[in-house]
């Protein structure tokens, strides 16, 4: 019988330098017949063992017992919980990674692959970028403030295939964002952006990350920097909760606006195209609402000739998730990978997604294509207290080099 029947959690932690985060928050869902599916949460405002918590509960109070195929009718439960419908990045965290999973069952039992299920297949080949991340025997600290080392590891991932790689020089992102930018903050944002297009000419798109930094004019100010070396985006300028706002800093600058990381569900995103806040959507699977949300938000992006460029800084079964929606998308732009998905993002998951210098190539097995490694993820359980990320609570000081 398809319906959903049982529900575990694995808290995986990641292996250091911690790229993709600190830890990875799997599910696997599986039928009264048997059917297994995996999915990824990207929710982290909590404790790992707070959000299993939660992650139960929401699957004992919507999902058991439901047919996994009735994606619309289990999303509207969860977003109307507790008498809400409204985003929280919480409690749809939780519902998005079951979400997925529902997907990769429904995939296995129609043995198609997740994509084909979502209109089929639009691109066969996507287009990837990589954040410029230090080589294995660089200092990581020492790294991302040297524009000549991050160049250099640009012009290796260009020589890889890459035709885009991302960087975020702009300073610490701190509760107390958005702030303006240091003086130097404006020349070493400068100092990246020259020396990384100058060793990939135009070889590569650069990608300009920041993550929420500045205030409006702060941003406008950044943003007048930078213009100069033609980057594809500008990737959240000012703090997400205030599109208004992000829409001057679109009107102020000729580089392409990018958020999307940390929005919830098309009611955010609507907001976003409304007020034309951004021209590149970046929504994270594990976090958005799921597959299905994702691509209501890709349909949503179409009418306001904007483009998708799903997010990516968590496991390999998200990565995998953004893939399939990006295979059936005509507005895909270019999916976030991290490198080229070896190291211990591999070692989790049963077979390799297929990088072909610098494009991924869909799967072509029935649902995501790939399994959890389920001895790897409980052999590597989370120890630490960290949250996936943080936030300085530091202010900014102007006097001192950052």
């Amino acid at each position: 019988m398809a319906v959903l029947a049982d529900l575990e959690v694995f808290i995986v932690g990641n292996k250091p330098p911690y790229i993709g985060g600190k830890y990875f928050q799997f599910v696997k869902l599986t039928t009264k017949c048997g059917i297994i599916g995996y999915g990824e949460c990207y929710a982290s405002s909590v404790s790992p063992e707070a959000m299993k918590g939660i992650i139960f509960d929401v699957f004992e109070r919507y999902l058991y017992d439901e047919d996994p195929r009735n994606i619309e009718l289990m999303f509207r439960k969860v977003y109307s919980s507790g008498f809400s419908q409204r985003p929280d990045p919480t409690i749809i965290g939780a519902f998005s990674g079951m979400e997925i999973a529902c997907w990769d069952i429904i995939g296995k039992m129609y043995g198609e692959p997740v994509y084909k299920l979502l209109g089929g297949k639009v691109n066969s080949r996507l287009r990837s970028y990589s954040y410029l991340y230090p080589n294995d025997n660089e200092n990581p600290d020492t790294f991302y403030a040297d524009p000549v080392a991050s160049a250099s590891v640009a012009e290796k991932y260009i020589k890889l295939g890459f035709t885009a790689v991302k960087f975020d020089p702009a300073g610490p992102y701190t509760i107390f964002d958005g702030h303006q930018p240091s003086m130097s903050d404006l020349e070493r944002t400068e100092d990246f952006c020259r020396e990384i297009r100058k060793a990939i000419g135009n070889k590569a798109d650069i990608l300009f990350g920041t993550h929420g930094q500045f205030t409006t004019s702060g941003a406008c100010r950044l943003a007048r920097k930078i213009e100069l070396y033609d980057p594809l985006w500008f990737e959240e300028p000012i703090p997400p909760d205030n599109p208004e706002e992000m829409a001057k800093v679109a009107k102020s600058t000729t580089i392409p606006i990018a958020t999307g990381e940390r929005l919830t569900t098309k009611q955010e995103f609507s907001q976003v195209l409304k007020f034309g806040a951004a021209n590149i959507l970046q929504p994270a699977l594990g976090r958005v609402g799921g597959i299905w949300e994702a691509k209501k938000i890709s349909v949503l992006a179409e009418t306001y000739n904007a483009s998708i460029a799903p997010h990516l800084y968590a496991g390999p079964i998200e990565w995998i998730a953004n893939i399939h929606l990006g295979t059936s998308i005509p507005n895909l732009l270019i999916l976030e990978t991290i490198k080229t998905g070896k190291g211990f993002q591999r070692e989790l998951i049963s077979k390799d997604i297929i990088w072909d210098t610098g494009f991924i190539v869909p799967p072509e097995e029935p649902g995501l294509g790939i399994e959890l490694n389920e001895k790897i993820a409980r052999e590597n359980p989370y120890s630490l207290n960290n949250l996936h990320l943080e936030m300085s609570d530091n202010m900014i000081s102007y006097d001192t080099e950052i």
